[in-house]
């Protein structure tokens, strides 16, 4: 029987490349600090040996688990989804594994229930979704247990290496803007749920262009949702049953903003010749439906990408980043108010 061939180690890969293991290691793990002469070569050396990296050694002696885990408690569930689409598009082709967590932010046992789950998965790293990724005392937790993270929100939290952003408040403006100059006045606002950042954000952006353009918004033209879709069209049916209906609603999330398409339909109004609507996040939603929805376009799939290169690769160009800039997505559910 011929004698058994011992399988190749990562010093093998190290010595026959003529670099170090730690190099070895950052080839492995695709970091940006390498010149492309090094990496083929070690590339090379890897797929001439038949190495395969071991994740189970090297998870004990870094005593931790290849796993990033995404912590949220969102009621958004394509915010989730589009995050969760970046994180896998950083991961691909690692020996990285994402775990998905939802928890209850209300629960007063919040924070032991996520110190529980850290200790039991022996996380890489936690990537946090708003609105939890506000709670301060839960990035203490991850540093007091030597568990990187990363938190998403529509403002800056934290330092740019735990942090990804966008420019919410800045972009509702522009938004606002957007209707003032087809001459909309009457415009209303269905905000967010209570408690999230991004709901703040998008409200004192709204509030602050209206005041720039010397308008008012009284309390028959605000409204509050849930992030979700009845709740929207609750809210709208509030707006437009008010005494003199807005011309026109910003709402600061798609699925509210569909609610109100459906309480405008529902009154006889059409989209936009009777009622203009504009909503935040690009969703799919908004270019499904009709007419087609102009929205703020948050780059949530880019942000999950870097924020999970941001623990597997830090060094990577595309994990530098901190603040990623929204767009307004201009369609057709926005026009001049009727005369």
């Amino acid at each position: 029987m011929p004698k058994q061939t011992k399988a190749p180690t990562i010093n093998d890969v190290a010595r026959l490349a003529g670099v170090s293991k730690k190099t070895v290691s950052r080839v492995i793990n695709r970091s940006a600090l390498l010149s492309e002469e090094t990496r083929v070569r070690v590339e090379t050396v890897i797929a001439d040996l038949g190495y395969v990296p071991n994740p189970q050694a090297r998870a004990l002696a870094l005593r931790r688990n290849f796993l990033l885990g995404l912590l949220h408690d969102n009621p958004n569930a394509q915010t989730v989804l589009n995050f969760q689409e970046g994180v896998l598009d950083a991961i691909r082709d690692t020996e990285f594994a994402l775990v998905v967590r939802p928890v209850d932010r209300h629960s007063p046992t919040m924070m032991e229930d996520i110190r529980r789950f850290l200790e039991q998965q022996r996380l890489y790293g936690v990537l946090i979704l708003p609105p939890i990724s506000e709670n301060d005392a839960l990035a203490q937790l991850c540093l007091e247990m030597g568990c990187g993270y990363v938190r998403m929100g529509s403002a800056m939290l934290d330092d740019g290496d735990h942090m990804v952003a966008s420019n919410d408040r800045e972009m509702v403006g522009q938004a606002v803007d957007h209707l003032v100059e087809l001459g909309h006045r009457r415009i209303a606002l269905i905000e967010g749920p209570a408690g999230f950042r991004s709901a703040l954000e998008r409200r004192e952006g709204f509030l602050a262009a209206m005041q720039a353009h010397g308008l008012s918004v009284p309390a028959d033209m605000h409204a509050q949702g849930t992030y979700r879709f009845e709740s929207g069209k609750a809210a709208a049916a509030r707006l437009l049953d008010a005494a003199e209906r807005p011309t026109a609603i910003f709402a600061s999330n798609d699925e509210m903003a569909a609610g109100a398409f459906h309480a405008a339909r529902l009154r006889g109004l059409n989209v936009p010749e009777d009622l203009s609507i504009i909503g935040f996040d690009d969703s799919p939603i908004a270019a499904l439906i009709w007419p087609p929805m102009t929205t703020v376009g948050w780059p949530v799939r880019e942000m999950g990408r870097a924020a999970a290169l941001k623990l597997i690769a830090p060094d990577d160009p595309a994990a530098q980043g901190a603040r990623f800039l929204a767009r307004l997505v201009k369609r057709q559910s926005v026009a001049p108010p009727r005369a």
